[in-house]
């Protein structure tokens, strides 16, 4: 059947997708434009498996909070190329995923995929945007943080995504100088407690090995590595860290300088490229 400029025309304001995939759409649906819609999202799943071994390390990471303060999420957008993080329509996707994320309080990032936004599911807008522009796009990340009070931090133009709970409510900039710590210094745990025993066992033989490679005598082999170990947990877990607003101070000397219960209970944070 002949398949007019207008039907067209209108398939592609609808779907976004380009003039010659709606064409063939309405094509091969005898002209039903819901069967054409249904056509472009079934093309957009090949592609999607198609470039299911293709990089998708550019993105976009949003950090938000709920209007209470004490729930959290990171979602973190991932596509092909910086083209399509940039663009508004890529950005403004994420955002609209992440407010919806955080207003429903969603657990998981299969209960993001399943979530309904403008009609369809999140899983489903994916795939369209997937078609419409012809990359590999997913949600890599997803994070969720739940306490008396969180404060969520984006930094360098959506490409790193930090939440920050805390024990109790405090003015938000205290809680951003957190977060900013975080996302510059890329802390491992919190303390000394929160590093997993196989990454000090790590540290403590390289430190043996640097000392042996030194030449240091092997009766103080152990204690060397010892030091070296301690001075990258302290370079390494947040509460030790020096705070990047003042040298002079750790950032657990500056949580006490502010309020001696205030306690900094984990973090997430979430970078694009990370998966």
């Amino acid at each position: 059947m002949s398949i007019s400029a207008k039907d067209v025309n209108e398939l592609r304001k609808a779907t976004g997708s380009g003039m010659m995939d709606c064409k063939k759409a309405l094509t091969e649906s005898n002209g039903d434009m819901d069967a054409a819609i249904d056509w472009l999202r079934k093309k957009g799943q090949k592609i999607s498996d198609k470039r299911a071994d293709r990089d998708a390390k550019e993105g976009v990471v949003i950090a938000k909070t709920t209007s209470d303060g004490k729930s959290g999420v990171i979602v973190n957008l991932s596509c092909e190329t910086d083209f399509v993080a940039n663009s508004d329509d890529f950005v403004n996707f994420a955002q609209s995923i992440a407010d919806l994320a955080a207003t429903d309080r969603l657990g998981s990032k299969e209960d993001v995929l399943n979530a309904e936004l403008n009609g369809t599911t999140i899983k489903e807008g994916v795939l369209n945007l997937v078609g419409k522009i012809g990359e590999k796009i997913e949600i890599a990340n997803y994070e969720k943080v739940d306490a008396e009070f969180v404060v969520s931090y984006i930094h360098a133009g959506y490409k790193i995504g930090v939440l920050i709970p805390f024990n109790k409510a405090i003015d938000e900039g205290i809680g951003k100088d957190i977060a900013m710590q975080v996302a510059a210094m890329r802390p491992i745990a919190t303390d000394e407690d929160g590093v997993p025993a196989e990454v000090i066992a790590k540290e403590m033989e390289i430190g043996k090995e640097q000392a042996m490679n030194e030449g240091k005598p092997e009766n103080i082999i152990e204690k060397i590595a010892q030091g070296k170990v301690k001075k990258f947990l302290k370079e390494n877990t947040l509460l030790n860290q020096q705070f990047v607003k003042d040298g002079s101070k750790t950032i657990r000397e500056y949580l006490k300088g502010v309020d001696n219960e205030l306690q900094v209970l984990g973090f997430k944070r979430v970078a694009t490229g990370d998966n």
